[in-house]
């Protein structure tokens, strides 16, 4: 529509010369007389046909109103736009009763049940006529954009265009853009599930074989839990490039860290987790560095732990069932608050691992989110990280 202006131009000097040829010829009848009179007038015929042969050659709907929003002059395609109301179209009849029997007939579905006061808004944008744009939806359903602009005698140059397959287009475009994000909700729910289902039985492999390793084994026994460990991390590599969830676990040294104690006892842990082979993984990971370890098998129980008191640090799935892992920490969070209770270092720990998922798990106040398959070192880390910045 930007050549809108440039027709808006062309009409209104099309208009203006033929007025001005008209008002040219009477002035030269009045001089001459007679014949002269005439042929001025035929002159001035010819050039009113040439000039609505013009406006009607405009493909867009063209209207000329007066100072008092009466009709002048309207193209051929301006009457096939409002065809239902092209009967009602006459020099000297005022556009807002046009629109005004209009609605009566239904013809705008957008003023059905608020006549008057779409009447009033449309009669202000008549009489202020600034060429700002606005659309129009008519019976048939189709949707017109309107531009009206002051013409220098005070009157109105009016311009509609059928933008209706434009309208079609953006609601295709709404239509596809909203099955698209259906799509990719359902893609980020099947990689969820894949997730969980392919790394919490890997979590169990990989933490039973570390533990394994930690035991005294024979030269054979030994070389065994080593292909076990390798298959598993060539498994895990393969899974997380399946899943593309790009896990962003702090890289740390390889060697097992020292779980810190307190000053008088050993760490004591609260791990909840709803697989018994996951909870047994925990349990040896840290009991092999000294700590004290607790395991309840989903939120709501690891909740009621955690209010008899006495952890140091609290280790949480995501998903479990009665009270997942997010709606425990959230309600330990705010119960930590209510009760002036000091904040307890709180990590997850889950086989979902996308930003999004990261993202879940620091808004409802975890203080890190570990990615299962669990290795020790990236454990001890977090535990050590979570504990300083608790003792800082």
């Amino acid at each position: 529509m930007q050549h809108t202006a440039r027709i808006l131009s062309v009409v209104g000097s099309i208009r203006s010369a033929g007025m001005a040829a008209g008002g040219l010829f009477a002035r030269i009848g009045r001089l001459l007389g007679g014949r002269a009179v005439a042929e001025a007038l035929e002159r001035a015929e010819r050039a009113e046909a040439r000039l609505r042969d013009a406006i009607d050659a405009i493909p867009e709907g063209v209207v000329f109103l007066d100072a008092e929003g009466r009709y002048i002059l309207w193209n051929r395609r301006y009457a096939e736009i409002y065809h239902r109301s092209a009967d009602l179209f006459r020099p000297g009849a005022r556009l807002i009763d046009t629109l005004r029997e209009g609605v009566a007939r239904g013809d705008y579905p957008d003023a059905l049940g608020r006549e008057e006061a779409w009447l009033a808004a449309r009669e202000e944008k008549l009489a202020t006529a600034t060429g700002d744009r606005h659309e129009q939806q008519v019976a048939d359903g189709r949707w017109l954009m309107i531009e009206e602009r002051r013409t220098s005698d005070g009157g109105v140059i009016g311009l509609r265009v059928d933008i209706t397959g434009m309208k079609r287009q953006a609601a295709l475009l709404e239509e596809a853009l909203a099955h698209a994000e259906a799509a990719h909700r359902a893609k980020a729910g099947f990689l969820s599930d894949m997730s969980h289902e392919l790394r919490t039985p890997l979590n169990g492999v990989m933490g039973l074989a570390q533990a394994l390793e930690a035991t005294t084994l024979d030269h054979d026994q030994r070389a065994l839990v080593r292909d076990i460990g390798d298959a598993s991390r060539r498994l895990d590599r393969l899974v997380t490039g399946l899943l593309d969830y790009g896990d962003a676990d702090l890289a740390v040294d390889d060697h097992v860290h020292a779980v810190p104690a307190a000053a008088d006892r050993p760490l004591k842990v609260l791990a909840a987790d709803d697989n018994p082979t996951n909870r047994k993984v925990i349990a040896l990971m840290l009991q092999a560095a000294g700590a004290e370890v607790v395991t309840v098998e989903n939120g709501f129980e690891a909740l009621e732990a955690w209010r008899g008191g006495g952890f140091d640090a609290v280790l949480m799935d995501l998903r479990m069932p009665v009270t997942d892992g997010l709606a425990a920490i959230r309600a330990i969070r705010a119960e930590e608050q209510a009760q002036g209770r000091a904040r307890i270092p709180t990590i997850v720990l889950s086989a979902n691992t996308s930003p999004e998922d990261r993202a879940a798990s620091a808004a409802a106040g975890a203080d890190g989110h570990i990615a299962k398959p669990i290795r020790t070192d990236a454990l001890f880390a977090a535990l050590e990280a979570a504990l300083s910045d608790r003792a800082a």
